[in-house]
């Protein structure tokens, strides 16, 4: 099995967090859903699909099907990147809704349910609803990511919806920061290279002090 380093969720919205699946971290370029198992991976990692689902689809899955699956998990993902492109920075209106259309499709699919769970609460067992779904097949893996999607939309304001300012990033996030001031997908990754940059643009720009 490929070795892949961990994910990326740095976006503040699992839906965004989708769409940095694919990013470069550092010098080389990484597509966490490139194949089936990494498709597995990713969501296992976002916590949108237990680890027992998973194997479970796993076994199912007849030979290249989760390959496939990872494809078309691709495909969305770069149609609501388009979306989110086209969108960012403003309010979302009614007639963006159009737009949305094959992810409504999508969702039609779905098998979710409701259930009466029960949950710890301080030392005494309380009563949760929980949704859950049927997973009837691999190709129920796509759901979970289109209910991410689905969240993004309708409960992100979409004027806070940005781009990473780093030259070569292409991470997305939502700006839940007081003052909406956030710039950069990380500090620790973007953030520290524009700091980098900036002290060597005033280091060449300081006047040459050596006594002479």
């Amino acid at each position: 099995m490929v070795q892949r380093a961990p994910a990326l969720f740095l976006a503040d919205t699992p839906g965004l967090d989708f769409l940095n699946s694919i990013a470069t971290p550092a010098d080389t370029r990484i597509d966490w859903i490139e194949d089936g198992e990494g498709l597995l991976a990713w969501l296992e990692q976002a916590a949108l699909v237990s680890h027992g689902t998973l194997a479970s689809l796993r076994g199912q899955a007849m030979p290249g099907e989760l390959d496939a699956i990872a494809a078309q998990a691709r495909s969305l993902r770069e149609e609501f990147r388009t979306f989110v492109g086209a969108h960012k920075g403003r309010p979302l209106d009614a007639e963006a809704l159009a737009e949305l259309a094959p992810l409504n499709r999508l969702l039609a699919r779905d098998e979710g349910y409701l259930q009466l769970t029960a949950e710890e609460n301080g030392n005494a067992p309380a009563v949760a609803l929980r949704a859950t779904r049927r997973w009837r097949s691999p190709e129920s893996l796509l759901l979970p990511l289109a209910e991410a999607l689905a969240r993004s939309v309708s409960q992100e304001d979409f004027s806070d919806v940005k781009a990473c300012e780093g030259p070569a990033c292409t991470l997305l996030f939502a700006d839940h920061t007081r003052g909406r001031v956030r710039r950069w997908c990380s500090m620790a990754i973007c953030g520290n290279r524009a700091k980098q940059a900036a002290h060597r643009n005033r280091a060449r720009r300081s006047p040459d002090t050596t006594d002479t």
